[in-house]
């Protein structure tokens, strides 16, 4: 248990290096809203900031800055109550036809139903690398701590700072890796009943809006935009034991989704970095 124990201190203690290059973030400083009008609003002095949906429209924002590396952190307390239709989307992203991105997604439910945390990962365009989680909490009921750490060698997704899901660069099998293109943060709530609660078949109930989302407690690993963290220990830590153990507790006990065990969407054979776990945990 000690070397294990001692690697995770470590792992904390890279990211708190990191984390040390930018203080907790201020919504007026740091995003702008970008759709939704009165719906998204921010307040507390620029501490906390909050999206709405109601029939007519959804909210958005995004960060002011671009980011190429790096790990962000934002606490969410998500639409409580029959959210049935909604999607909550928290992510980074480039722009342009083959642009990459990282997703956080929370598809709603009915009242004592879990969320689902839909994750995904974009490479020059192309998606389709889905997996799918229940969470071990109410995401409802207090805020929580959603992070992607991203380097040039792997994307890791966190929750509470628990890792749920690990990808690794995986180019040298053909596999695109975003490495090049900086990101901006988006976020975003608004209506996707088409598909959202089993498949489209559960719909937003409309008397229970305006829908609400919150956020508090934004930092990112550096205040400077388009900033690489090349020479950051950040950029070659791997998970140690203990977080390697966690991270399969959540994946063992939680995820309900995974494209690389979904047989009938790939009839030709799993895309590539499935047939080597070490590259897609």
């Amino acid at each position: 248990m000690g070397s294990s124990s001692n690697g995770y201190s470590f792992f904390c203690l890279v990211f708190a290096m990191v984390l040390a290059t930018a203080s907790a973030g201020n919504f007026y400083q740091d995003f702008d809203i970008t759709w939704g009008d009165h719906r998204a609003k921010i307040f507390n002095g620029g501490q906390l900031l909050s999206l709405s949906l109601d029939k007519t429209s959804g909210s958005g924002f995004q960060s002011k800055k671009e980011y190429l590396f790096g790990r962000i952190d934002m606490q969410l307390k998500l639409v409580a109550g029959n959210s049935a239709g909604t999607v909550t989307a928290y992510y980074l992203s480039s722009q342009g036809p083959t642009h990459d991105e990282i997703d956080f997604e929370f598809l709603g439910n009915l009242s004592g139903d879990p969320y689902i945390l839909h994750t995904n990962v974009f490479t020059q365009g192309k998606g389709n690398r889905e997996q799918q989680f229940y969470l071990w909490f109410d995401p409802t009921r207090n805020f929580h701590t959603y992070s992607i750490a991203w380097s040039a060698q792997h994307i890791t997704f966190l929750v509470d700072n628990v890792p749920i899901r690990l990808f690794k660069n995986a180019e040298s099998m053909g596999v695109p890796f975003p490495k090049n293109q900086p990101m901006r943060i988006y976020s975003s709530l608004w209506n996707a009943d088409d598909w959202a609660t089993r498949g489209g078949l559960v719909k937003t109930d409309w008397s229970k809006a305006p829908f609400t989302a919150y956020y508090r407690n934004f930092r990112a690993s550096t205040s400077t935009s388009t900033s690489t963290f090349s020479d950051s220990a950040f950029q070659t830590q791997e998970l140690d034991a203990y977080s390697r153990r966690r991270l399969r507790w959540v994946q063992k006990n939680f995820m309900i989704y995974n494209y690389c065990t979904d047989l009938k969407r790939f009839p030709q054979g799993v895309p590539p970095e499935c047939k080597h776990s070490r590259f897609n945990l």
